[in-house]
């Protein structure tokens, strides 16, 4: 029994974590914070701080094709944030470690892509 009040204390910890970086980041990307605690629209705003098309929203639907246009995703928020392909990884693999580096540290968003300017040309070639 305490173990498992333990457990669901340090659960509460992890998610109030994350939440609070994906909060800072949508924050230092010029969006409204708490996006981050709406359930689909946190995925719409995700998608216009890396510069993707909102109607990705409904690819995330198809099996398979899902895990690639997340991966594109999380490459483009590291990029957004003048981040590489490994830190990318970081973000796939350890994410309660590199979203906080992303929302929490001195990281700086550069725009959608790492391009200012970027995600509006890109939203339209879509």
């Amino acid at each position: 029994m305490v173990g498992g009040i333990i457990a669901s204390l340090i659960y509460l910890a992890v998610i109030v974590i994350e939440f609070a970086s994906v909060w800072k980041i949508f924050q230092k990307a010029g969006q409204p914070g708490w996006a981050a605690i709406i359930p689909i629209y946190n995925a719409i705003v995700w998608l216009r701080v890396v510069g993707r098309p909102w109607w990705w929203l409904f690819l995330f639907l198809v099996p398979g094709v899902n895990l690639v246009l997340l991966i594109i995703a999380v490459l483009d928020l590291a990029r957004s944030f003048g981040k590489g392909s490994g830190f990318a990884v970081g973000l796939i693999l350890l994410s309660l470690v590199f979203l906080p580096i992303l929302g929490l540290g001195d990281a700086r968003y550069l725009g959608p892509g790492g391009q200012p300017g970027m995600g509006a040309a890109r939203i339209a070639a879509a």
